[in-house]
């Protein structure tokens, strides 16, 4: 099944005009402006949260926040400066987002536009490199987004909604990858097999699961992908990294979220 979408895929990303280059190398605030108390970053950090599904807060040192997957089921409980959407099923995105949220960025096509974003909000840069999702037997091109993240010196992915594994095209466009938040569900999105893959071939630090709908599913994840990658639970849904404090190997860190 993942192997048609893999060709489709490699369509797209032939047919797109040059992406912007592949990566190199705050204070949250509450809808009404108030700021919530949390521990500065410095230069060189990024703090991430879990928040549930597939949706994490990525914070910069000079208070620029972003949400992926921005949803009327799953927010944030502060306004963020920059959401993104992916819209495989309604747990990913809304049609009513604040307005007041400065870029939203919704990550698939639109009266046949290919999604194109390469946004920098201050110390924040996001861009997406869109991919392909299935819809029912068919192909819908440009379904999804993998949304980038530059903030911090490190380079932050989040798959999506993915449904197939990456092109070479798809890689050369992300980029080294330093974080990764990978659905695995292993059947909404991509197989276990699949999923693996995908990690395979981005090779980041840290890779942070996501989208596994229940706990069984998560340790199914875990089970299949065994001793390639150290298992390391945290003991919060939020953690703060820097190029400083990543694992010298890949590792499997797992958020709870709430």
């Amino acid at each position: 099944m993942l192997r048609p979408l893999v060709f489709a895929a490699w369509l797209l990303v032939s047919a797109l005009p040059a992406l912007a280059e592949a990566c190199l190398g705050p204070i949250a605030r509450t809808p009404d402006g108030t700021p919530i108390s949390l521990a500065a970053l410095q230069n060189g950090e990024v703090r991430i949260t879990y928040v549930g599904h597939s949706t994490f807060t990525i914070e910069s040192p000079q208070g620029v926040t972003a949400a992926t997957d921005y949803s009327d089921y799953f927010r944030p409980p502060f306004l963020p400066t920059i959401a993104t959407m992916n819209h495989a099923h309604s747990s990913h995105f809304t049609y009513r987002p604040d307005p007041a949220i400065r870029h939203v960025l919704r990550g698939w096509a639109h009266q046949g536009r290919t999604p194109s974003f390469d946004i920098q909000e201050r110390d924040m840069r996001v861009r997406n490199v869109p991919t392909n999702i299935r819809d029912g037997g068919a192909t819908e091109f440009s379904g999804n987004s993998i949304f980038i993240f530059e903030v911090g010196g490190l380079c932050i992915a989040h798959l999506g909604h993915l449904h197939h594994t990456l092109t070479p095209d798809h890689l050369k466009a992300i980029g080294q990858v330093d974080i990764l938040m990978a659905a695995v569900d292993g059947s909404w999105t991509l197989d276990l097999d699949g999923i693996v893959e995908v990690i395979t071939q981005l090779q980041p630090k840290v890779v942070l699961p996501m989208h596994f709908i229940t706990e069984y599913s998560l340790q199914r994840f875990l089970s299949h992908i065994g001793t390639r990658y150290p298992v390391e639970p945290l003991a919060s849904d939020s953690a703060v990294y820097s190029r400083a404090n990543l694992p010298t190997k890949p590792a499997i860190q797992v958020m709870i979220g709430r």
